[in-house]
C-alpha cells in the first residue's frame, strides 16, 4: 500500500531531516511513527500526503515514496488526496470554510457526491453538537474532530493522522478510538504520529521508532508493548496504558492567599452565559489542573481570568483585593492552545528579549537550556516542531515574571522526556511563590505534577 524507499530528506542550505528511510506499509495496517519531539514524524507524514515534494519550497528528497504503486512526486496532489486523507497537527491550517456544515460538505461537493450519501457518510460520527457552528468559535479539541471529520467524508484508503488527540478531551479520545477501530476492520491502512499512546494499545499492528531523522527500529505490537518501563523512558515515550487514580477537587477557600474566583460567570456578546457559578481557589506552591469536555468553556474561563474576557458576573481576586480586567492582565500570563498566535519575533533569542524587560542574558540562556532550546536560539520560532515551540512560549511566560502562570494544553506535542521538563520547571515555579495553573485533557501529566483539579 505505502512503500517508502531509500528517502532522505532536508531543506536547502540545512541538516537533513529525514536519512536513508525505507519501510514498507501493508494495506489495513494500523502503524505508530514515534519518539521525541523533532525526530521527524511530522516529516514521514508529509512525505506520505505528498506536501513533500510539492509543498516543500527549496528542498532536497532522495529515494522514492509509493502509494498503490503511484510515485507521490510524480503526482498530482489531487490525485493523491483520492487515496490519501491527511488530518494536520494544526487542524484549522487545513479549513476552507467558515461553518462547520459548509466544511463537512466541502469535500464531498467536490467528488460530486448528492446529499443523501452526505448525510449517510456521517451517520457513525455523531457531529450534532459541530453542526451549524462557526469555525472560529470552536475549541481546539472540537476543530481535531472537524478536521477527523472532514476527511472520514472523502472516504480515503489511507489515513494520515498528525497528533489527533493533542487536544481532545477523554471521551473524544474514547470516540476517535472507535472510528479507528472500524476503519481497520473495514481494511483501511492508518499511519499515526503520537506522543499520547495509551489510546492505540489494541489498535496498532506495528511502531515505527524514529531518532534524529532515522529509522532506529521497527516493533511488532507484542514487542512494542512489552517495552521495560525504564528504556521506553529512555526512548523518550509516553505511558503506553491508561494511568489511574484521581486528584483531590479544587474549592473555594476566602481564607487563604492567592487567587480566589467566586461565582463566574462568564459568556459571549448577549448570548447566555456559557457557563457560571463557577468559585475556586488557586495559591503559590501547588499547581491547579483544569479539565472537561471539549467545548465546555475552559479556555473561555482562564480568558476572562487573565482579563481578556469580561465576566457577565463575579468576582477575581488576588491575595483578597478583587482584581479589574486591567490588574489580571498585568498579573497572569496565558500560555495559549495554539502557540502560533504569540510567537512574533525573528529568532528564539529575540523571542525570549521581549519577554521582560531588562533581561540578562545569562537568564534566557539559562532558561532555553533548561527547555532543551539553547541549540535553536537562532532559529525562526515558526521552524521549530509543534513540542519546540509549546516550550518556547512556555520560556517566554517563566520570563515575563508574572505572579499568575496559566497554560492551555501545555503537553500539546510533547515526548516523554520533554514532558518530565516542563513538569519540573513548573514544580519549580510553584515552589518559588509563583501560581500556575493548567488546563490539559492529558491525565499522566495531571497525576504527575497538578495538586487539586477544576471539572468544569
Amino acid at each position: 500500500m505505502v512503500s517508502i524507499q531509500d528517502v532522505s530528506f532536508g531543506y536547502d542550505g540545512q541538516d537533513q531531516i529525514l536519512k536513508n528511510i525505507n519501510l514498507e506499509i501493508k494495506e489495513g495496517e494500523c502503524i505508530l511513527l514515534c519518539g521525541e519531539s523533532g525526530c521527524g514524524k511530522t516529516t514521514m507524514t508529509k512525505l506520505v500526503n505528498g506536501l513533500i515534494p510539492h509543498f516543500c519550497g527549496e528542498c532536497k528528497l532522495e529515494g522514492t515514496v509509493r502509494i498503490k504503486n503511484i510515485e507521490v512526486s510524480k503526482t498530482k496532489l489531487y490525485k493523491i488526496a483520492e487515496s490519501v486523507g491527511s488530518v494536520f497537527q494544526n487542524p484549522k491550517s487545513q479549513f476552507f470554510q467558515l461553518d462547520t456544515d459548509s466544511e463537512l460538505a466541502f469535500g464531498m461537493e467536490n467528488q460530486g457526491k448528492s446529499m443523501e450519501k452526505m448525510r449517510t457518510r456521517f451517520q457513525n460520527l455523531h457531529l450534532e453538537k459541530l453542526l451549524g457552528r462557526n469555525i472560529f468559535e470552536l475549541s481546539g479539541g472540537e476543530k481535531q474532530i472537524l478536521a477527523f471529520a472532514s476527511v472520514y467524508a472523502m472516504n480515503p484508503s489511507v489515513y494520515v493522522l498528525d497528533e489527533p488527540t493533542a487536544n481532545l478531551d477523554f471521551s473524544a479520545i474514547h470516540s476517535l478510538k472507535k472510528l479507528l477501530q472500524i476503519l481497520k476492520q473495514k481494511g483501511y491502512t492508518i499511519i499515526i504520529a503520537e506522543h499520547r499512546l495509551s489510546f492505540l494499545y489494541d489498535l496498532l499492528d506495528r511502531a515505527v521508532y524514529l531518532k534524529n531523522g532515522e529509522l532506529v527500529q521497527i516493533y511488532s505490537r507484542e514487542e512494542f508493548l512489552a517495552l521495560p518501563e525504564q528504556t521506553r523512558k529512555s526512548m523518550g515515550l509516553r505511558c503506553l496504558k491508561e494511568q489511574d487514580g484521581e486528584l483531590p477537587e479544587a474549592h473555594l477557600d476566602r481564607k487563604t492567599c492567592g487567587l480566589s474566583v467566586e461565582a463566574l460567570a462568564v459568556g459571549y456578546k448577549k448570548k447566555s452565559p456559557l457557563f457560571q457559578d463557577i468559585s475556586f481557589s488557586a495559591v503559590p506552591g501547588e499547581i491547579l489542573a483544569i479539565t472537561g469536555y471539549n467545548g465546555i468553556g475552559k479556555t473561555t474561563l482562564i480568558r476572562s481570568v487573565c482579563g481578556l474576557m469580561k465576566q457577565m458576573s463575579g468576582n477575581i481576586s488576588l491575595d483578597g483585593i478583587v482584581m479589574s480586567e486591567k490588574m489580571r492582565r498585568k498579573n497572569c500570563f496565558l500560555v495559549m492552545q495554539d502557540v502560533n498566535h504569540q510567537l512574533f519575533a525573528e529568532s528564539v533569542w529575540e523571542e525570549c528579549k521581549m519577554s521582560g524587560d531588562g533581561l540578562e542574558n545569562s537568564v534566557i540562556q539559562s532558561e532555553l537550556k533548561q527547555m532543551g532550546l539553547l541549540a535553536f536560539a537562532d532559529s525562526h520560532p515558526m521552524a521549530l516542531s509543534g513540542g519546540q515551540k509549546q516550550r518556547l512560549a512556555i520560556v517566554t511566560a517563566i520570563l515575563s515574571d508574572k505572579k499568575i502562570l496559566i497554560l492551555d494544553e501545555p503537553t500539546s506535542g510533547l515526548d516523554y522526556a520533554n514532558m518530565i521538563i516542563v513538569s519540573t520547571r513548573l514544580k519549580k515555579l510553584a515552589d518559588s511563590g509563583r501560581i500556575v495553573i493548567v488546563v490539559t485533557h492529558d491525565k499522566e501529566f495531571m497525576l504527575s505534577i497538578c495538586d487539586r483539579v477544576l471539572r468544569i
